[in-house]
Parts: structure tokens; sequence; C-alpha cells
């Protein structure tokens, strides 16, 4: 079960980097915006430079899941997704409650200010609903990770 689980939250990250900047979800998103703000070929780079890690990551977890997740598989699910903890903290969470930055206010207002939010505004900066849901995730497959690489060590796997 722990590993099912962990197979969907991945595959929600994968179809979240890979289609949030292109895929209009209502007021959870806003596409145009983030459009504006950075050129075509830029957010195809971005999109696909990102997306990769956590695709082949999935992948992989889906096919090794049924006989053995491998140490080297954990190994590069804690370096993936604590890359992307320590990205969404300096990103999100170190701006909105510590580090005024005021040129990264004023870019994710413009890109984000129109989506769905549930914060209070603090330091310029507002975590929409939709990024809140990816950092939560990512949360959570650190916490499953956590729990996996527990049981691997005392069961002899990994």
């Amino acid at each position: 079960m722990l590993i099912d689980a962990l197979i969907a939250l991945q595959f929600f990250v994968v179809m979240f980097v890979a289609l949030h900047d292109w895929v209009p979800l209502g007021t959870l998103n806003d596409v145009r915006a983030v459009q504006a703000a950075d050129s075509s070929s830029r957010l195809i780079t971005v999109t696909v430079i990102s997306t990769l890690p956590f695709a082949f990551g999935f992948i992989a977890s889906a096919y090794y899941a049924r006989t053995n997740i491998h140490g080297w598989l954990l190994w590069y699910l804690w370096i993936s997704y604590g890359a992307a903890a320590y990205g969404m903290l300096r990103a999100w969470w170190a701006p909105y409650l510590v580090l005024e930055d005021r040129a990264r206010a004023k870019r994710y207002q413009a890109m984000f200010g129109r989506t769905h939010a549930f914060l209070p505004l603090r330091n310029g900066i507002r975590p929409n609903t939709l990024h809140a849901m990816l950092h939560t995730v990512i949360v959570a497959i650190l916490i499953l990770l956590g729990v996996l690489t527990f049981s691997a060590n005392n069961s002899g796997m990994g």
C-alpha cells in the first residue's frame, strides 16, 4: 500500500510539473499570465528539464514496485524530492514567511495573482492553492520515503 501511494503521488508530481504551465485548470492556474511572463522556448525548456527527473523516478518506481524497491532508486528519489523540497522552500516559503524579495513578489503577482489562494498575502507573496497542493504532495512523498527507507533498512532491503 505504501508503494502504491508513493507511485500515485509521484504521478501527481509528474503531471503537475509537465502540465501546470500549459493546461488551464480554472482558477487554480493562469496559463496566459505564466506564458506572458516567459517565452515559449524558455517554458518548454524549463518544463522538459523539470519533468524528466520526476518522470524517470516515477517510471522506475512503477517498474520495480512489484519486485523490490532497489537502494539506488530510494537514493534517487531522496535526492530528487529533497531537491524539490529545497526548491519549494527557497522559491515560495522562505520569501513568503521570512525573506522579503520584491522582484520575486512582483513576478509571482503577475503570474499567480489571479489564481485561487487560501493563505494571506505576506511579503508581497501569496502561495496559490495549486502550488500548496504540490508542496503538500512533496512532503508526503518525503514522509513515505522515510517510512520505506526505515523499513528497508530493518528488513535487509536496499
